[in-house]
């Protein structure tokens, strides 16, 4: 069941600054409560990553924390691509690295058998891609006592746009956003940066969104849209009630990936001992 508050997007300046306040005063308490020494973040050169990333920065320097971030390619990521999470991570994290894992990523390649063009070799291939990333950055988490942080969006949640195991973190700042949301205080937020970060946040936001596991060549062509504006107003539209869209694939996909918004999934202790 979708709450009701989710089918108020946030529009002004006032909901958006607010909404920027929330989101860094609830991580900055998280921090706190934790006692946390790290954030670690993978920057993929996309707006929900840099975003994240802009939203932390500002949290980690006021808690005297670094801010790790990885750009960690595959094979499959296009230069454009690489060189805008190059300057993405440079300009908002503390302690940055860009890291080529395609030598390795070929020698595990090797043990998904058998593999070919079709849609599933694909999506198995990026699922491995995914979680190759992820094992990196949990283990730079666990080395600097901190945590990693998930950059999906409420719209990429509901799509299954992510990776069980693989592209998810401990800790998800934007996950109550709708990706246009995202596009507007990532746009509010060029307010904050210098000549540099304006210019490599702005390249994010202008950004083909993609999922740079080389699946598709970019997220409107799995989802059967236009452009996010779409994608967020048929979510909103079938969640009103609107039956006539359950065919849509973007719906499809959500009915679909309902069991990764499930898990794990787990039998209560009354269910186990029921007579």
């Amino acid at each position: 069941m979708i709450d009701v508050a989710f089918f108020n997007l946030i529009d002004s300046d006032i909901q958006i600054e607010n909404a920027i306040k929330n989101i860094r005063e609830a991580l900055a308490n998280y921090i706190e409560k934790y006692k946390l020494k790290a954030l670690v973040i993978g920057i993929s050169g996309g707006v929900d990553s840099t975003l994240c990333a802009v939203l932390a920065k500002k949290v980690c320097e006021q808690q005297r924390i670094p801010l790790i971030g990885r750009s960690i390619t595959i094979e499959t990521n296009s230069q454009e691509e690489i060189l805008r999470s190059i300057a993405i991570g440079k300009q908002f994290c503390h302690d940055f690295q860009y890291l080529d894992l395609t030598e390795t990523y070929l020698v595990n390649k090797k043990l998904l058998t058998p593999l070919d063009d079709s849609k599933l070799s694909k999506l198995r291939q990026g699922n491995m891609k995914a979680r190759m990333r992820m094992m990196l950055l949990y283990d730079l988490a666990q080395l600097h006592r901190g945590i990693v942080i998930a950059t999906d969006n409420f719209t990429e949640y509901l799509t299954g746009f992510w990776t069980l195991h693989g592209d998810v973190g401990d800790y998800a700042p934007i996950i109550g956003l709708w990706k246009t949301e995202v596009y507007k205080l990532s746009n509010f937020l060029l307010k904050e940066c210098n000549k540099e970060q304006y210019e490599a946040l702005k390249q994010a936001i202008n950004a083909l969104p993609a999922d740079g596991l080389g699946i598709t060549n970019s997220d409107y062509d799995q989802l059967g849209v236009k452009d996010y504006f779409e994608a967020d107003k048929l979510f909103l539209d079938y969640f009103k009630g609107n039956e006539n869209l359950e065919n849509h694939i973007l719906i499809q996909k959500y009915l679909n990936s309902t069991y990764k918004r499930e898990n794990p999934k787990f039998l209560s202790r009354n269910a186990i001992f029921d007579n």
